[in-house]
């Protein structure tokens, strides 16, 4: 517990010195955020803010994880943070075509599949051969682990990870919300890897719950700067990398339900759009529907957050 209290002080101040040093570098290299037209319109006055501010995590998860594992001789950290640097570098291709190549499509959604494919495809080999956790998976409330033959588990497992990944990424629309969320569902699987003794992810999640911290000083509305595809590629990859490792992917309906209806409500608006022409949600994803019903950027945030609280302390009485 003290280990981790260091981890998490150590990763807050880096991540806030990162933040002092990164910010006016993107504002000098113009590195500004393009809102949507057809968007709510006090999101206008954020055009220019800089963004990509997941380079923070980046660095500092990097940083913060190679002296983790010299520190302690748990090298599995290390796989933990590549994998979610890894989801966080398809972001930064993503975000640096749209902002420095002024390709508004950006990275195709082809190109990012096939890459965020490619990096759960390691990363389920490497828990299933290497780091020997098997296919072992716990159900929620019957409190019990089943054992997933391969064949189904590993296709399952990418699922999850191209969901969560994806999920955390459409959640990132409002200043501080991804950021929010994040700190919340990362706070939780923390304390069950602690709860379970699993140090590995006790140690990685201390790491991100400094980062989110720090973030948040700068993220808040107004924001000073955004996280970009670069940041919220990277939190719903190491939340998904902890809750794998965990064997508990099932958990994440619960704590991360906020995210799973963002992804819910930009799927029925396209398909019900396509069939009848008309919309549900005044915009998709839902947090943008909040917005355009009237409610405020803080207020859209802070009731998804207790919302988020509460499904994690669900969550925390399902194990």
């Amino acid at each position: 517990m003290k280990f981790q209290t260091i981890l998490v002080i150590v990763s807050f101040v880096i991540s806030v010195m990162l933040a002092l040093g990164i910010i006016p570098i993107l504002k000098k290299k113009k590195m500004g955020q393009s809102e949507r037209d057809d968007g709510p319109k006090s999101h206008l006055s954020k055009q220019g803010t800089p963004t990509m501010g997941g380079i923070i995590f980046i660095i500092c998860t990097l940083l913060m994880s190679i002296s983790t594992c010299i520190i302690t001789k748990k090298y599995n950290i290390l796989a933990l943070a590549l994998v979610s640097i890894g989801f966080g570098c398809i972001g930064m291709f993503d975000d640096y075509k749209k902002l420095v190549k002024k390709d508004t499509k950006g990275l195709s959604p082809k190109g990012k599949m096939i890459g965020l494919l490619a990096i759960s495809i390691i990363y389920i080999l490497f828990i299933i051969k290497i780091a020997n956790i098997g296919t072992s998976t716990y159900i929620p409330f019957l409190k019990i682990f089943i054992n997933i033959p391969v064949f189904v588990y590993i296709p399952c497992a990418i699922f999850i990870m191209l969901g969560t990944t994806n999920a955390f990424n459409l959640t990132d629309g409002i200043d501080g919300l991804a950021t929010t969320i994040s700190l919340i569902v990362i706070t939780c699987i923390t304390g069950i890897a602690m709860l379970k003794g699993v140090e590995v992810v006790a140690m990685f999640g201390s790491i991100l719950i400094g980062m989110c911290l720090a973030f948040l000083i700068f993220n808040l509305h107004p924001a000073k700067v955004f996280m970009g595809d670069t940041g919220s590629l990277f939190l719903g990859g190491a939340v998904v990398t902890a809750i794998l490792y965990l064997k508990m992917p099932l958990l994440l309906i619960i704590i991360a339900l906020i995210p799973v209806c963002e992804t819910l409500s930009v799927i029925i608006q396209v398909a019900y759009f396509k069939k009848t022409g008309n919309r549900i949600f005044k915009m998709a994803p839902i947090h943008h529907h909040f917005e355009l019903s009237g409610w405020s950027e803080n207020k859209v945030v802070s009731v998804f957050s207790i919302v988020t609280l509460m499904l994690c302390i669900i969550g925390l009485v399902a194990i």
